[in-house]
């Protein structure tokens, strides 16, 4: 995959969510610096570099930027900063907004994402289904045509309902009393 095509933020979402969570907030030096240490031994890379390293990315690569996930969670506790919080208000603060200024654009956008994310859903299920041979730029423009709506359906998720954070700390919560059971 060339590295300019590639989702590194959705990527990272996935792989890193206390990192994945400052982008495009007042912290997002931060998380930006910390992975960047952990690709590119620096902690000043270009948004391109990362991609790019990224595009390349071993398992043991994935291991280390899970790891520095880990890192900066902790460390944002010591620092008494709550990325959830962080998060959340600006969750709401758009929600505010929203409703402050009338503003209907995102209710329109999460309608035309999903129109748009069940419309090439179907092409795909009819193209599969009736044994459709179409040219592989085509079928690769569906696939990441397909993996950006759903990156934007995630989102519309998590504006109008939030994100499984909650449901991620009760799951290590419940993981904890166990371990502790066991001893």
């Amino acid at each position: 995959m060339d590295f300019k095509e590639l989702d590194w933020k959705g990527l990272i979402k996935q792989v890193a969510p206390a990192i994945a969570s400052t982008f495009g907030g007042p912290l997002a030096g931060m998380g930006v610096s910390a992975l960047s240490t952990v690709l590119l031994g620096k902690p000043d890379g270009q948004e391109k570099e990362i991609a790019q390293a990224l595009s390349t990315a071993t398992p043991d690569i994935i291991l280390k930027i899970k790891q520095a996930d880990n890192e900066f969670s902790v460390k944002m506790k010591e620092l008494d900063i709550d990325l959830t919080k962080i998060a959340a208000g600006d969750r709401d603060s758009a929600r505010k907004r929203e409703i402050e200024v009338k503003d209907k654009t995102p209710r329109n956008l999460a309608y035309l994402f999903t129109l748009g994310f069940f419309s090439v859903l179907g092409a795909e299920l009819w193209i599969a289904v009736k044994g459709i041979v179409i040219a592989d730029a085509a079928l690769r423009t569906l696939d990441v045509t397909m993996g950006v709506l759903f990156g934007m359906m995630l989102g519309v998720k998590e504006y109008y309902f939030g994100s499984s954070h909650g449901s991620a700390e009760k799951t290590q919560l419940m993981a904890k009393i166990e371990e502790r059971k066991k001893q």
